[in-house]
């Protein structure tokens, strides 16, 4: 093999590996919304007509599903995946519990998944940490896969609950 050929290759693959990193950096911490949320149907005449159900494909998670004795909150739930070793989850742990706290009616769970991957199955947990934003039914409305952000968090909170207490 020609020495250019070989630098030619060294350098397609840092220019690839380093391409595949900022993808990845973009993807982490963002919202990813669902399609669970009941939406308004208008009247000719614009005003609200009728709320319809959520989708027949919404999830709903339930306290025993993620193996947890603690009830969700009455109006949402910030359900946090993580493990042992997860360098970003405490960081996260004091954050969505500040969130949490700044909403009536919202409880932050984090359910370690160190030693259950039926759960990280389950959920589609690919990294940690993974946060699901539950509505007060326990349907799935948002995910951030990463370190969410905090004005993202709330503003999907307030979305899905109304204004802060």
């Amino acid at each position: 093999m020609s020495w250019i050929l070989a630098v030619s290759v060294a350098l397609a693959l840092v220019a690839a590996t380093t391409a595949l990193g900022f993808w990845l950096r973009s993807r982490d911490g963002r919202i990813t919304v669902t399609d669970a949320a009941p939406s308004a149907a208008l009247a000719s005449d614009g005003s609200e007509a009728a709320v319809t159900a959520p989708s027949d494909l919404a999830i709903v998670v339930t306290p025993a599903d993620v193996d947890s004795a603690e009830p969700f909150g009455e109006n949402a739930t910030l359900l946090q995946f993580s493990t042992e070793f997860c360098s970003r989850c405490p960081q996260t742990r004091v954050l969505l519990g500040a969130i949490a706290g700044e909403h009536a009616g919202v409880r932050h769970l984090d359910v370690d998944l160190t030693h259950r991957p039926d759960i990280a199955r389950r959920y589609n947990v690919l990294q940690t940490p993974t946060t699901l934003i539950l509505d007060g039914r326990g349907t799935v409305r948002a995910r951030v896969g990463g370190a969410p952000d905090r004005r993202a968090v709330a503003d999907r909170l307030t979305i899905i609950i109304g204004s802060p207490a």
